[in-house]
């Protein structure tokens, strides 16, 4: 594993992360075996104090920010939702300002779960991209930080989560859902860093496919992006550290359409009654679509979020 995700860095962000909150549960649900016909252990980030996986990451990168410039006052990012919230909580701790920027027609409760947080919100643009692009241009306009989307910070804040739960469960084979790909490489560095032997899968929507060209072909491939449920693996244009990593650690990467993502949002809430967002719900669906490969094995996904628009999860359990 390289230099930024050494075992003293992976510490000290689990001190981090655990000075903001407690480590999130894993459960094996009977439904679910009996479903994929395998022993299902599901890593519940939906857990988490914003509801999904990505604060772990903004706790730590946010300690490091306020560290190495004290006198900073503002961040700014680009999001679909959940990195948002993550920043504004740690933010908020550290009694930063944070401004985010979002697509037009984004998730309605992320945006208000963000302004609550005390974010400064922006819509701009028709996807991540251009909010990303337009948040570069404010963040050199009006001086403030521009956080990235993928940092080696960010994945060891991630990769807290992965530990504890390698630390409990060793899978088999691990589904990760990918959206600028810092779940991934932090299961990556937490097997490392533990020594677990699991196989790791990637999972991307089929109506943004980008870091799947990416990891077939060895080279970034930027790819339109159609999803309209899986908004947190909405990525047009892939980070070239992440795919390079990706490439390295991950054993294979599928593909699940919106259609099998809502049938897992329904799964999981009928069989573990937690609620999923699209992305969050990606990992069984490929664990679903790939049920023959992994008859009577141990399998692990995880749930990354359950920020879903109540509209939009009515329609998906209404299906």
């Amino acid at each position: 594993m390289s230099k930024p995700y050494h075992r003293a860095r992976l510490q000290a962000a689990q001190e981090t992360v655990y000075a903001a909150m407690p480590p999130t549960p894993q459960y094996a649900w009977p439904l679910l075996a009996r479903r994929l016909g395998a022993e299902v252990w599901v890593k519940h980030e939906n857990h988490t104090p914003v509801g999904a996986f990505k604060v772990r990451g903004g706790l730590v990168y946010v300690e490091r920010l306020k560290r190495q410039e004290p006198q900073l006052r503002g961040l700014i990012s680009a999001t679909r939702g959940n990195h948002g919230q993550s920043l504004g909580y740690a933010a908020r701790r550290h009694g930063l300002a944070a401004t985010i920027v979002v697509p037009h027609g984004n998730s309605i409760e992320k945006n208000a779960a963000m302004r609550e947080l005390g974010v400064r919100l922006i819509e701009h643009g028709e996807d991540f991209q251009a909010a990303r692009e337009h948040a570069v241009e404010l963040a050199e306009a009006q001086g403030l930080h521009m956080v990235p989307s993928f940092h080696p910070d960010l994945v060891c804040g991630v990769a807290t989560g992965w530990i504890e739960f390698f630390e409990a469960v060793q899978p088999e084979v691990l589904f990760v859902p990918v959206g600028m790909g810092s779940g991934l490489c932090a299961a990556a560095a937490a097997r490392a860093y533990t020594g677990a032997r699991t196989r790791l899968i990637g999972v991307v929507s089929a109506h943004a496919p980008a870091y799947r060209l990416s990891f077939q072909q060895g080279r970034v491939v930027e790819a339109a992006v159609a999803t309209q449920l899986a908004d947190g693996m909405a990525c047009r244009s892939p980070d070239a550290e992440a795919v390079a990593m990706i490439r390295a650690e991950a054993d294979d990467m599928v593909a699940v359409d919106d259609t099998e993502v809502a049938a897992a949002m329904r799964a999981l809430f009928a069989d573990t009654h937690n609620v999923a967002e699209g992305a969050g719900a990606a990992a069984l669906a490929a664990a679903l679509q790939q049920r023959e490969r992994w008859q009577g094995r141990k399998v692990g996904i995880a749930l990354t979020g359950g920020n879903v628009d109540s509209g939009v999860f009515a329609r998906v359990l209404g299906a």
